[in-house]
């Protein structure tokens, strides 16, 4: 089980091809290939986590599970809060064990992601029903660093999460969709 405090900007991306080339001329190196991942967000009764601004969440990363827990955190210019993460063997006996304790799921999302790094911190392309986003993850500093020699302006960074986006996106378009997965929101990926 690893802590940690986990700084990052999202971005949206008009041209992932693009995007890749201009991280491989930068010196970037893919560290993991695009693979599909699945997000359950957990809450109690009554949204007690959501009103105390924390996260429970269950991935599903290819065939890798995580149990991750965020802490309330802070938003600037950066996202930052502590981040707590453990491998989980079992994910179907983890969600069972979630909801005995009364945990429920309360929103699940999906995408594929790319992981590319250069050793300072990482970088992220995410294939979302709703578009494609990058992250920029690590001291902030570099966060900064790297999204000016990607040509990303501060003006697009985005500190909110995925859930908060697919809101925002579900308003704006009036879907009806409830969970932002490519068979709700009807792109099929």
């Amino acid at each position: 089980m690893s802590s940690r405090r986990e700084i990052e900007v999202k971005f949206q991306l008009a041209d992932a091809r693009v995007f890749r080339q201009r991280l491989r001329a930068a010196g970037f190196r893919l560290l993991t290939r695009r693979t599909h991942e699945m997000n359950s967000l957990y809450d109690l009764p009554g949204g007690a986590l959501r009103r105390k601004g924390q996260l429970l969440r269950l991935r599903k990363y290819g065939a890798d599970w995580v149990l991750t827990h965020k802490a309330k955190g802070k938003t600037g210019r950066h996202k930052s809060r502590e981040e707590t993460e453990t491998k989980v063997a079992d994910g179907e006996k983890m969600d069972a064990m979630l909801r005995a304790l009364g945990y429920a799921p309360v929103f699940r999302y999906e995408k594929f992601r790319a992981e590319w790094g250069e050793g300072e911190g990482h970088i992220v392309l995410d294939e979302t029903p709703i578009g494609n986003f990058g992250e920029i993850e690590g001291p902030s500093r570099w966060i900064d660093r790297t999204a000016r020699l990607l040509g990303i302006s501060p003006r697009d960074y985005i500190t909110q999460s995925y859930a908060e986006l697919f809101f925002e996106w579900k308003r704006r378009v009036r879907s009806r969709a409830t969970e932002m997965t490519f068979r709700a929101v009807g792109t099929g990926k």
